[in-house]
């Protein structure tokens, strides 16, 4: 089969939509079909442009089998409401434009943004072939979670009604948690049997363990020895709740316990600029890292910290970044509520706390030192075998082809 899939992340960048959809595309071509991606120049996620590329208006290259086609979107910095959506609706017009010179047998549109749903969906009438809706996130609602849009404003109600219109379009949705699946069901009238759950993984052998003598270097470049170390891996955004955190923080007493914050993203700089007045030692920023790297900075890390705002919306949410921790063999200081909780709990690979709760984080944090290893390791292969990432993306093409 034919496929064409539109994305606004991919590889070189290192977050999580890149990642998924970069690895289910792998797959499917081992599995021998065609694919092509659409996609933005690699940005994300200081809005700079990847040293190699310039943001024209095509290239096309090849990535592992995979054909890539990059074209032109208004970049700029992750920060800024009103920009952010400048960037998304040029890709979806450019990847539009772009896409009606492509022969494909089905068509693939990763959300958020849903801005690239609507590409895929208007892709879809005037090639008159299927297309597949991915929701990764539910828009406009996690807007909204975080405050940059209100519930009761035009521009939501508006895209709200094209939310609705996107679920009815679609041949198939494809969700990454069951209460996106029952979200949809219930709130958009959608049949059970067009939703399918694919849930978030990890390649276990594309994380591979670092030489112990580079950790050792690792650890001491950052002046960490000695350290109990809690590394928080990802993007510094307004969903992420860090300000929380790093008032947490402040309340720790033992100057053995160390926070590292890496990454980049919207609020990194108002996050360090709040650091300065917690008057703290217990935490250090550092840059991002690279996707090869990520391996080195969790080992040489004790524990790994994910954590959401608090909000309803995120009750729904399974942050990617789990699979590689736990890939990593690291338990995971979690706070975030809903679906995420019961994946931890259930598989015992970590320790809760109950979003900006001071007290449940400090409590969560003493715990999390008392876990026992051995059985740790083993809920670890246990939920890594659940969550192979090659055994996900064969099923989920099947769902997808199969009428």
């Amino acid at each position: 089969m034919r496929i064409l899939f539109l994305t606004d992340n991919f590889p070189p960048e290192t977050n999580a939509p890149a990642t998924r959809t970069y690895e289910n595309c792998l797959k499917w071509i081992n599995m021998g079909h065609q694919v092509i991606v659409i996609t933005c120049f690699p940005n994300f996620p200081k809005g700079k442009v990847f040293e190699g590329y310039t943001n024209k208006l095509y290239q096309k290259e090849n990535i592992d089998g995979i054909t890539v086609i990059r074209v032109w979107s208004y970049i700029s910095e992750n920060i800024g409401f009103i920009k952010r959506i400048i960037d998304y609706i040029s890709y979806a017009l450019t990847s539009f434009l772009f896409g009606l010179f492509i022969t494909t047998d089905l068509i693939i549109a990763t959300s958020p943004q849903f801005f690239t749903a609507i590409s895929g969906r208007m892709l879809s009438l005037f090639k008159r072939i299927p297309w597949v809706m991915e929701v990764r996130d539910l828009w406009p609602d996690s807007i909204a979670a975080v405050g940059s849009m209100s519930k009761s404003s035009i521009p939501f109600k508006i895209l709200k009604k094209i939310e609705h219109h996107l679920y009815l379009s679609a041949s198939k949705i494809v969700v990454v948690t069951d209460s996106f699946k029952k979200y949809i069901i219930k709130e958009h009238q959608i049949k059970p049997e067009k939703v399918g759950v694919f849930k978030n993984g990890v390649i276990i052998n594309n994380l591979k363990k670092p030489k112990l003598n580079d950790v050792i270097a690792l650890k001491e470049s950052l002046g960490l020895e000695n350290k109990t170390v809690i590394s928080y891996i990802g993007t510094h955004g307004l969903a992420h709740g860090l300000k929380f955190i790093l008032e947490s923080i402040s309340k720790i007493s033992n100057p053995d316990i160390h926070f590292l914050f890496i990454g980049d993203g919207a609020e990194k700089q108002n996050l360090i600029k709040h650091s300065k007045t917690l008057h703290s030692k217990n935490f250090t920023f550092h840059d991002s890292v690279t996707k090869s790297d990520i391996p080195l900075y969790l080992e040489m890390s004790d524990f790994s910290l994910v954590n959401l705002k608090k909000s309803d919306e995120f009750k729904n949410v399974i942050p990617s970044k789990i699979f590689e921790n736990i890939a990593m063999y690291k338990p995971i200081l979690l706070g975030v509520e809903g679906e995420s909780k019961e994946l931890i709990d259930k598989y015992e690979v970590g320790v809760c706390f109950e979003p900006e709760n001071i007290e449940s984080f400090l409590y969560a944090l003493s715990n999390i030192q008392k876990l026992e290893r051995e059985s740790f390791k083993v809920n670890c292969n246990k939920m890594l075998t659940d969550f192979d990432r090659n055994n996900i993306a064969e099923n989920l093409i099947k769902f997808i082809i199969i009428n």
